[in-house]
């Protein structure tokens, strides 16, 4: 399983629970740290948890291990730390604030349209 397939995978998990203004970056050729980012927030604390607690359950049930701690009780931002995957997880303040797209303007910007389809 390659780093993009399983990025695509946690898209796709994280729109299935309606995480909002999701955002894929391709971080390939800016970054040693991590091959993608995905980046979205939650309408509370509580949907923010789901979306996290998702992931994680899905992504370990496919062989991909969450590599920090597996506290979900921020409710600012919840970060997930796949190794080549690293998924932020803001509440809609937190995400604004922080504008964490911004940071990594020369990071490539993958479109996402609706459902992604995995092939």
């Amino acid at each position: 399983m390659n780093s993009r397939y399983v990025a695509l995978k946690a898209v796709e998990i994280a729109q299935e629970k309606k995480a909002q203004n999701l955002v894929f970056l391709n971080l390939k050729k800016v970054s040693p740290m991590a091959d993608y980012f995905i980046i979205c927030h939650g309408n509370s604390s509580v949907h923010m948890k789901i979306i996290a607690q998702e992931l994680e359950k899905k992504l370990s049930e496919a062989g991909v291990a969450l590599l920090n701690s597996r506290k979900f009780d921020n409710d600012r931002w919840i970060l997930l730390d796949f190794g080549f995957i690293v998924i932020h997880i803001f509440s809609e303040e937190a995400r604004e604030y922080y504008q964490l797209e911004r940071l990594w303007i020369d990071a490539k910007r993958e479109l996402l349209s609706g459902s992604v389809s995995i092939n």
